[in-house]
């Protein structure tokens, strides 16, 4: 059900873009007939070098595409980003356009006084206007207001020598043409601030092939930790085909990825025991976390760092009492309707940001935390979910 959901917002999104941008390209072909031949071969042009800059720029999100073509990373921010941020932008307009046609078309408006036309107008030309003054916003302003987010993750029985940690935890960092490591720099430095018993990182350190990984694993490696550094890898990871080397050189620097292990910390009398995981696809979603009972300490407090939320009802089952994952972005572009917040990420995962409870047939009762994440992926904007440096302080339930 849950991938039928998934594909089916998938195929939506696909196909509103589609028909919007050619509704859009029809519409100009038609404002260009009855003129000038130079102009309308002007105007046919055009549109063809446009679909052909669209078309690369989501080729160029496709990570076999990037594998066999291997362009220049700039390159590919340059022509992807633009490319979506131009489909986000008109497709919105022409959405709205559409949409305040249909509600005040001419029929109506000629029932209308001349003022009351002007304002309807003035009113039309905001709506359509809005989805562009967003896409500057959430890529201009958005996109790089790093928030600092403080949360206390309740945990049953929680040891006194535990009550009040800190962990720090950073997730899709995506670093890259829209998140250069200079921003980077800047999360690590408040991060630093925050002074954190326990840093983790919880995968998608990067999105393609060609994007600064030891740069952002250098940057990782710059926090400071009573307890370390310990992580999870993420879907790009698996995708770019890099967590092998993500694991070895993070190891050299000070950064312990955790595939299928598990870390007793001391913290005084208590244990804290943190197990990591590899991503796994929702696809997989009926064999989640298949051995990783194993991990679970008995008498520890048992956390678990996965990529993808949607494994927090099978970890609250196998023993963790905290799931800490990332995956969502936040929904990266989210807007509040009637009380409802609508994102994307909603269409695929009940997790999609902040913290969430799970009561247990023992009458315990799990926790989960899904961070907004860093940076972005596709779409270099944010509206409504602003990157987020999460700080978790365990508390006794």
């Amino acid at each position: 059900m849950v991938d039928d959901l998934r594909n089916l917002a998938d195929w939506a999104l696909l196909l509103t873009v589609v028909w919007a941008q050619w509704h859009i390209g029809a519409k100009t072909v038609a404002f260009a007939a009855g003129r000038r031949p130079w102009f309308r071969h002007l105007i046919h042009v055009s549109l063809a070098a446009v679909y052909l800059w669209l078309l690369a720029g989501v080729a160029l999100q496709i990570h076999p595409v990037v594998r066999v073509f291997e362009p220049n990373a700039w390159l590919r921010g340059a022509v992807g980003g633009s490319a979506f941020l131009w489909m986000f932008a008109t497709t919105g307009a022409y959405l709205a356009h559409e949409i305040w046609a249909f509600l005040f078309n001419r029929s109506r408006m000629s029932t209308f006084d001349p003022e009351r036309r002007k304002l309807v107008n003035a009113a039309g030309g905001l709506a359509v206007a809005a989805p562009f003054a967003l896409t500057g916003f959430g890529g201009l302003i958005e996109r790089t207001d790093f928030r600092i987010r403080e949360m206390d993750l309740p945990v049953s029985n929680l040891p006194p020598d535990l009550q009040g940690l800190r962990i720090l935890q950073l997730s899709d960092i995506h670093m890259g043409p829209f998140l250069t490591e200079r921003d980077m720099a800047r999360v690590i430095d408040e991060s630093i601030n925050l002074r954190p018993h326990l840093a983790v990182m919880t995968g998608d350190l990067i999105s393609m092939l060609g994007d600064p990984l030891d740069a952002c694993l250098r940057q990782i490696a710059r926090l400071r930790a009573d307890a370390g550094i310990l992580g999870c890898l993420g879907n790009h990871e698996q995708f770019t085909g890099v967590e092998d080397y993500t694991a070895v050189e993070g190891a050299r620097i000070g950064i312990d990825f955790l595939r299928g292990r598990a870390r007793l910390l001391k913290f005084g009398s208590a244990t804290l025991n943190v197990a990591g995981v590899d991503y796994e696809s929702i696809s997989n979603r009926k064999r989640y976390l298949t051995g990783v009972e194993r991990l679970a300490a008995p008498g520890a407090v048992n956390l678990l760092l996965s990529h993808n939320p949607d494994v927090f009802p099978v970890s609250a089952r196998k023993g963790f009492d905290v799931t800490l994952a990332g995956h969502t972005h936040g929904g990266q572009v989210t807007v509040e309707i009637l009380h409802q917040t609508v994102n994307v990420a909603r269409f695929i995962t009940p997790f999609v940001s902040g913290y969430y409870r799970l009561s247990q047939p023992a009458g315990d009762a799990a926790s989960l935390y899904v961070t907004r994440g860093i940076g972005t992926i596709g779409l270099p904007i944010r509206i409504g979910a602003p990157p987020e440096i999460s700080l978790l302080r365990l508390t006794r339930a």
